[in-house]
């Protein structure tokens, strides 16, 4: 036997173990979780907030962080068979729901509200302007896009990488700049 073919089970053995310990963790605080997702090193608050389906992927540096506060209600929906890349951050204040079989890039951002803002008061005095996000199934988000408040994007939509999406998109549209504009319907 070469030791290159048992270098993968000493490297993914550890991490699965990690895995299960963080997701008998979560489901321990209250996460509504699937089967067969894998967590690597991210952080997640408020958990009894979070559902999350199954066959879902988070790899290093994911914040999974719906708002801070005593509510019971689910503010972070992910579906199914999804891939989330490195440093991911869905930060939810009222609803963020992601469908099935999406791919999200490294450095992604993803939220549902603003700060609010007017003179002579500091932004951190002033309530958060909620809204939501809803991104369909079969998407692909680019590395290091950012989906604001108010966003719908439509089943097989491609974020190219970048990009920061201001405004709702229909199934099958690419997009892409600062704010993302449509480049083609696919």
């Amino acid at each position: 036997m070469k030791l290159y073919s048992i270098e993968p089970f000493f490297y993914r053995v550890p991490r699965g173990f990690a895995s299960r310990i963080r997701i008998f963790f979560f489901k321990l605080f209250g996460m509504r979780l699937g089967k067969r997702n894998r967590f690597e090193e991210g952080r997640v608050r408020r958990c009894r907030n979070i559902q999350i389906g199954n066959w879902n992927a988070f790899t290093a540096g994911y914040f999974i962080w719906p708002v801070d506060n005593n509510g019971a209600d689910i503010r972070i929906t992910i579906g199914n068979n999804n891939y989330f890349n490195k440093n991911l951050m869905i930060d939810a204040c009222n609803s963020i729901s992601i469908g099935d079989f999406n791919m999200f890039g490294p450095d992604v951002y993803i939220t549902d509200s603003n700060h609010s803002f007017g003179k002579n008061i500091s932004p951190s005095e002033h309530p958060m302007i909620k809204g939501k996000v809803s991104i369909g199934n079969h998407c692909w988000i680019g590395a290091k896009a950012v989906i604001l408040k108010d966003v719908e994007l439509g089943d097989y939509c491609v974020v190219a990488a970048g990009a920061v999406v201001t405004k709702s998109f229909p199934s099958g549209s690419l997009v892409a700049g600062v704010p993302a504009k449509l480049i083609k319907s696919i």
